[in-house]
């Protein structure tokens, strides 16, 4: 009995070492990649013109660096993004962007004015992008029954346990 539970054993780590050299299957991961080659990168370039890198950040689906080309408009790449959240303040959208003087301008533009204007006229149209500027989409979390409850259980639940020490303190 014993040589057959050290032939069966042998066996099956043998075969286990030649299945896992074919290559096709890896388990685990490869320890000499330890480390994150991409990140929040995405890559939307043209490979016909000139591209940039900006970012996007707040209240959209895919927040992180982009590359786009030039001729990107900050709505194409709210969209590349994902497009905003249901918690995203449409009508603050900001673009900042660094100055050559170190000094950093910040711009405003109202994205509902451009869903909902009636006359096109009167819309500010947002401004040009330019190689590291960043998008953000600011906006709020918003809280639901679930998260209501969850403090009010943990609340309760801390004060009985006080309760409880209390009692139990007091009785010795």
């Amino acid at each position: 009995m014993n040589r057959f539970l050290l032939f069966f054993t042998i066996v099956f780590c043998l075969s286990n070492i030649a299945y896992s050299q074919t290559g096709d299957i890896k388990v685990g991961r490869d320890m000499s990649k330890n480390y994150q080659s991409q990140g929040a990168f995405y890559d939307y370039s043209d490979p016909t013109s000139l591209n940039i890198k900006v970012s996007v950040w707040g209240f959209v689906r895919y927040p992180g660096q982009y590359l786009v080309p030039v001729y990107s408009t900050a709505l194409d790449v709210l969209s590349y993004a994902g497009g905003p959240t249901e918690n995203a303040h449409m009508d603050d959208l900001r673009i900042y962007r660094n100055m050559p003087d170190s000094s950093q301008v910040l711009f405003k533009f109202n994205y509902n004015d451009l869903l909902w204007e009636k006359d096109l006229n009167k819309v500010i149209p947002p401004p040009s992008l330019e190689p590291g500027d960043i998008l953000v989409a600011p906006g709020e979390p918003r809280f639901y029954f679930k998260d209501y409850l969850q403090v009010t259980v943990s609340i309760i639940s801390t004060l009985i346990s006080l309760t409880i020490l209390i009692l139990n303190i007091s009785r010795n």
